[in-house]
């Protein structure tokens, strides 16, 4: 006779307390917080996985206490009475509840020493209940799902008996309806959202983000002048030559020989291919004279083509506006759908751009050649990256290179910071002395080390608690270097919540989830690198002549930019 599970008022108990197992760890602090309600939505998930584990987890222990048994390796135990079941029933409920409780205090308090290492708030009154109200609506769908699946199990073992087989085959079509309705659940709610998502971000390519104007100046792509029409160049591309400082602004701080920075971008109907997309831009390079100004920058951007406004202003500010940005569009989906079905796009794209700007460049006699700089941010830092053969490749062909927010299996940065110098933290690493590449997490780490830095130079950006950095699929068996200890001991990070500990599987769960907030961070932490965009090219392109006084003023003015809310970009 099979062994169902015991049930407090109905609720199989066995499910309950899977539950609570997942949604307690779904609930441990990670690297970033969470907005309430996507917390809230993640713990019912997980609670409700769980619960639907607990029958056939029950099962499965119930079938091995029975071999145990009749090996006699203890001996049986009389059944329980009702009221002694009753009793235990209760005695559990109670353990729970007060279970409950008391973790719900703990996470409050890690979630909270996480919100304060990052530099925000604690979560009120109104953040809890909108945490709650989000879990209970996440579970009682889940709850229907089940419910509906369970039927067509039951359904389906009944058409097996009305058609002659026997109870244990019965028992099988059941199970393989419900999985094959699971698996069909699951693979149309992934299409559907991926449909959702390529059909959303298609119309936003469309369209023209607020207080994005058709340029005037000839030099900027999609104006009057401009082999690249305007309508073509993608929502993102609009943005970034419809934006950007102009010379008066650049002036106000300090530059008076300020001159009109040169943008130039090709979206994806421009050009039938990456090649002759990248010949449109050098030709628009050639139209506006960017290759007389004193920098000359190939930008990556993310999967959107999106180029974070922060880090192309800084450099135009501090150069005065004598630069010229290139860069073209490689999809209009967001970075993670680009990463996980066309990873190769980002690279095939600066290959092209790069090689085309290249060659141009090198066209020129040595001593008229402006600067030649590259960059990139996340999926577009790792775009730029896979361009060159290793270190050596790309100080060779550049002046300057920064990356900001390099996703983990980007190169050459993995293998930099595999062969960082002895006694250097991971997330702060030192590669030979930093002769040629450093990295930086808040303004003056670059300047930290004592040692020579050779042009030309490598600058990474990135921080302890970024997820896009760290995610890695090593993180599901095994210990990461980035969480080997405290803090205090040198550890971790400085901003990782000494409460975060490594859990087979689950670490890595965080990292994915926590990959879709990490710009929901202030700047320092997380994938929010606005407080040192401008630092790391003072750094990196020395030279540009601006003093302390100046650099404050523009890092006050960068912080008032509107980044168009790049957390989806």
């Amino acid at each position: 006779m099979r062994s169902e599970p015991p049930a407090i008022s109905g609720i199989p108990l066995t499910g309950v307390v899977c539950g609570l197992l997942l949604a307690s760890l779904a609930l441990t602090p990670s690297l970033v917080p969470r907005p309430t309600v996507f917390q809230g939505f993640l713990s019912g998930l997980w609670f409700m996985i769980g619960y639907g584990l607990g029958t056939p987890v029950h099962r499965v222990g119930s079938w091995l206490l029975g071999r145990i048994r009749t090996r006699r390796w203890f001996p049986a135990s009389r059944p329980l009475h009702s009221a002694s079941r009753t009793g235990l029933l209760v005695l559990a409920t109670m353990l729970l509840v007060l279970y409950v409780v008391i973790y719900s205090g703990l996470v409050v308090s890690w979630q909270n020493e996480v919100r304060a290492l990052v530099e925000m708030g604690p979560v009120d009154g109104a953040g809890h209940l909108r945490f709650l109200i989000a879990m209970v609506v996440t579970m009682s769908l889940c709850y229907w799902i089940f419910r509906g699946i369970g039927a067509l199990r039951v359904m389906a073992a009944r058409w097996a008996r009305r058609r002659g087989s026997g109870p244990g085959r019965a028992r099988a079509m059941g199970l393989l309806a419900g999985l094959l309705a699971s698996f069909v659940l699951v693979a149309g709610l992934v299409g559907a959202g991926l449909g959702a998502v390529g059909s959303i971000y298609a119309a936003r390519d469309a369209q023209t983000l607020e207080g994005s104007r058709r340029p005037e100046l000839p030099l900027r792509s999609g104006s009057p002048d401009s082999i690249l029409a305007w309508d073509r160049l993608g929502r993102q591309g609009r943005a970034f030559v419809g934006g950007g400082p102009s010379a008066a602004a650049i002036a106000r701080v300090g530059a008076s020989d300020a001159t009109e920075p040169i943008r130039v971008y090709a979206g994806l109907g421009q050009g039938v291919d990456l090649a002759e997309r990248a010949e449109l831009v050098v030709g628009e390079l050639e139209r506006t004279g960017a290759f007389e100004r004193e920098v000359l920058l190939v930008a990556t951007p993310t999967g959107s083509g999106w180029l974070e406004p922060q880090a192309i202003a800084a450099l135009e500010y501090l150069y005065a506006g004598d630069t010229a940005t290139a860069s073209m569009q490689y999809s209009f989906q967001p970075s993670w759908v680009s990463f996980l079905f066309a990873p190769e796009l980002s690279t095939q794209s600066s290959s092209a751009l790069f090689d085309a700007v290249h060659a141009r460049w090198k066209q020129l006699p040595a001593s008229d050649r402006p600067k030649l700089a590259v960059y990139g941010l996340s999926l577009g830092a790792q775009g730029m990256q896979g361009h060159f053969a290793d270190l050596g490749d790309l100080l060779d062909r550049t002046d300057a290179a920064l990356f900001t927010g390099p996703p983990s299996n980007s190169q050459p940065w993995r293998t930099l910071q595999a062969a960082r110098d002895p006694d250097t933290p991971i997330w702060q690493p030192t590669y030979r002395g930093g002769a040629s590449v450093r990295w930086q997490s808040k303004p003056g780490d670059f300047a930290n080390l004592a040692g020579t830095w050779n042009q030309p130079r490598v600058g990474y950006l990135q921080h302890a608690t970024d997820p896009i950095t760290w995610l890695d699929a090593s993180v599901i068996y095994q210990r990461p270097e980035w969480l080997a200890g405290p803090a205090v001991e040198g550890g971790r990070g400085s901003d990782v919540s000494d409460a975060m500990r490594w859990i087979p599987g689950v670490t890595f769960l965080h990292l994915v989830t926590d990959m879709l907030v990490s710009e929901a961070v202030p700047p320092s932490h997380g994938h929010n690198f606005g407080d040192v965009a401008l630092d790391g090219w003072a750094q990196v392109l020395p030279g540009h002549g601006r003093s302390d006084a100046q650099l404050a003023s523009i890092q006050a003015v960068l912080e008032t930019i509107d980044t168009h809310d790049p957390i989806w970009e």
